[in-house]
């Protein structure tokens, strides 16, 4: 039987984003909670797997340390300079909400090497197709020349280059679920043709006026940049939809050598940062999906890497059933939250939602 990898590192969740009282309005009135992006929702999936034995199961694989090389594949020297000296110093924002603490410049380097030693793993061994990074700080908001949005350096981004660089890979396919839209996986790839992205997010959110339906690529890169941004409240029975209508197709067509995601699990149905309503059977779902495309097309590699998500309580069991569905192995693990979606319209597919996916659709392949 074909094993799964899985990547992390103790030092992941020693990166430090500090109180949050930078970013939080209300500080002075009521008691500070904390950073947002944080270890524990990471930590836990790490405390879930252990518990249900299915790590057991996994190729366990240490990462190793991103070169400065392989981050100026994408990063200018002058963020590369600036994080390193805020990490070294007094720690500071390398960005736009990009917190870089104490030490934070080794794990970012760090991170991002998980990312590329994921992908050096499905790519050089046969036996392990597919594979799950655990990586913190996250990483597709980043940009050539800052951090955004809680990531430092752009770890999808970068993976992706070294493969075709070092390891021989000419197509690649990037799904980003993330809630959010993947805007610096976009800008590394917007005018390339050798990189299909496909971004399916909460439509006006975050980062504000980016992910537009419009916005297709330019030069090479037309019309392989697909943008799915799709109405709040979008749970299991939409994205499903959007799968089926778009990411599939595209993803046939292309015929990509290796299929990254991006896997933030921040559409989760109780997510502080997203209004969508994705359940574990859809992350499984999304998986199940990518898995079979990967297996028509590249030789069944797969590589998810971590990006959001930040309810503690829920990422984990997200997380849990997109391992399983890669490794093929199930578990007792159930969705102990199920109960609670009850009477919500996360298993329907509504009209309005069925109109923006339908749009979508038709602007890319009529």
């Amino acid at each position: 039987m074909k094993k799964t990898a899985f990547i992390h590192h103790e030092s992941y969740f020693w990166h430090n984003t500090g109180s949050g009282a930078l970013f939080e309005p209300a500080v002075g009135y009521v008691q500070e909670l904390g950073f947002v992006e944080n270890p524990e929702s990471k930590r836990r999936v790490v405390n879930l797997l252990n518990k249900s034995g299915l790590m057991d199961d996994l190729v366990q694989i240490k990462p190793t340390p991103a070169t400065e090389g392989q981050l100026e594949l994408f990063h200018t020297p002058r963020h590369i300079e600036n994080v390193q000296h805020l990490s070294q110093t007094t720690g500071g924002d390398c960005g736009d909400s990009a917190i870089v603490g104490i030490g934070s410049y080794e794990i970012a380097k760090l991170s991002t090497g998980g990312a590329i030693t994921a992908v050096k793993t499905v790519v050089e061994n046969g036996e392990i197709p597919t594979a799950y990074a655990l990586t913190r700080p996250p990483g597709h908001h980043a940009e050539a020349d800052r951090g955004v949005g809680f990531c430092i350096f752009n770890n999808a981004v970068i993976a992706a280059k070294v493969a075709q660089k070092e390891f021989g890979i000419s197509k690649i396919a990037i799904v980003d679920w993330d809630a959010h839209h993947g805007n610096g996986i976009e800008d590394a790839f917007y005018k390339d043709d050798s990189v299909l992205f496909i971004s399916l997010h909460q439509e006006g959110y975050d980062p504000i006026e980016r992910g537009n339906i419009e916005d297709t690529g330019e030069g090479a890169g037309k019309s392989f940049n697909i943008n799915i941004p799709l109405h709040a409240g979008s749970g299991d029975a939409v994205y499903k939809y959007a799968f089926d209508k778009i990411v599939t197709p595209a993803l046939d067509g292309f015929a990509p050598e290796l299929v990254l995601i991006s896997a933030g699990q921040d559409a989760g149905f109780f997510d502080p940062l997203s209004r969508m309503m994705v359940t574990t059977e859809g992350y499984r779902y999304m998986t199940k999906a990518l898995k079979a495309l990967a297996d028509k097309h590249a030789h069944g590699r797969l590589v998810a890497l971590h990006e959001g998500g930040y309810c503690a309580s829920y990422v984990p069991f997200c997380t849990h059933a997109i391992i399983e569905e890669l490794s093929g192995i199930t578990t007792d693990v159930g969705d102990p939250f199920l109960y609670s979606m009850a009477g919500t319209t996360y298993n329907t597919l509504l009209p309005h939602q069925k109109d923006r996916i339908d749009q979508i659709a038709a602007y890319h392949f009529s």
